[in-house]
């Protein structure tokens, strides 16, 4: 029973309430009366529940999120570590694992093609990424300074991250066209021999390249716009009332002040680039040759061209070292942005 009569040495089912462990209704706040009009308490063991669990509620409520994320990330990962360290083949329509911790390594050593992928992907992530930077940041700037028309201006500047990859990379492909598509048209209309754009080991990386700028530049744009309208008008007047000019204010007050929003936009979009694979395989399929071979394309050769599924989780947990090690590269360059 929870509840008894407040007054001291009344009986209650023939019990002396003195005798109980009871809080008094006056020392429970929100308790009222029963039906009887007697004021009613609550047990000190029962108080002792109620307070831990509004203690450990904020714990508890977590739960269902802590679940989802060992079942959707950390079986996954743990899956991929016992793949690592095997050698899985399929026979008579059965999965054959077998434990061999240094085959896949040994794999990995002879293999001739994740040097190339590697370079490949450094290369595409550090320029394509700091030209997303860049475009994206001096964009968000002229935008901000459109008195009439932003809206559109903004709107028009999104369409490109609307479209679905495989569409971007059909469109692309037309466009790079040697006999018919644009810019070759264009430089035989000026004169100039037309360029195998995605034929040729010196000019394909950056054709793709190209393409990667030309769809993530809008994501950037965002991030960097809305930054930029937060800043503060008081700081941008008082700098334009010291006579800054122009590029003074840019880099020495708007700058200063983007730098957190910048480095958000510049961790979501090395982790994105780290990861591409429609626009390259939708291009080149990683050609000519090993010119625009990437990790992640490499990757989904390995897996399921060559069924090597051992030596591909390896290849994956080398990828998720590497984006984890410039994740905490990023989260140390944003505690240092915010002091």
């Amino acid at each position: 029973m929870l509840v008894a009569p407040a007054q001291a040495g009344a009986q209650f089912r023939g019990r002396s309430v003195a005798n109980e462990n009871w809080i008094p209704a006056a020392a429970c706040p929100g308790e009222g009366r029963g039906r009887d009009g007697f004021n009613f308490g609550l047990r000190r063991d029962d108080v002792t529940f109620m307070n831990f669990v509004n203690r450990t509620f904020r714990h508890w409520s977590l739960l269902p999120a802590v679940v989802l994320f060992v079942l959707l990330t950390i079986y996954p990962v743990a899956n991929l570590f016992r793949m690592s360290v095997s050698t899985i083949a399929f026979t008579e329509g059965r999965e054959l694992w077998t434990f061999t911790p240094l085959a896949n390594l040994g794999l990995l050593r002879a293999d001739e093609v994740v040097r190339p992928a590697v370079i490949n992907t450094v290369l595409f992530v550090v320029v394509a990424v700091a030209l997303e930077i860049v475009l994206g940041l001096a964009l968000a700037i002229v935008v901000a300074g459109v008195a009439r028309g932003k809206g559109l201006v903004r709107t028009v500047m999104i369409l490109p991250i609307l479209v679905p990859p495989v569409a971007i990379g059909s469109m692309w492909k037309l466009l790079y066209n040697y006999d018919f598509g644009i810019f070759n048209q264009a430089l035989t209309a000026i004169g100039l021999p037309p360029a195998n754009w995605l034929g040729s080991t010196s000019l394909a990386l950056w054709s793709v390249i190209v393409v990667d700028v030309w769809h993530w530049v809008p994501f950037v744009f965002l991030i960097l716009f809305a930054a930029v309208e937060a800043l503060p008008i008081e700081t941008l007047e008082a700098a334009r009332v010291d006579g800054a000019t122009r590029w003074q204010l840019v880099s020495r007050v708007m700058l200063p002040l983007l730098r957190p929003a910048i480095v958000v936009a510049l961790v979501f979009r090395t982790i994105l680039a780290f990861k591409v694979f429609d626009e390259v395989y939708l291009l080149t399929s990683g050609g000519p040759g090993t010119s625009t071979e990437l990790v992640t394309l490499h990757l989904y050769k390995v897996f399921f061209e060559q069924n090597q599924l051992g030596y591909g989780a390896l290849l994956s947990l080398a990828l998720i070292a590497a984006i984890v090690a410039f994740l905490l590269v990023g989260w140390r360059a944003m505690r240092s942005a915010r002091r």
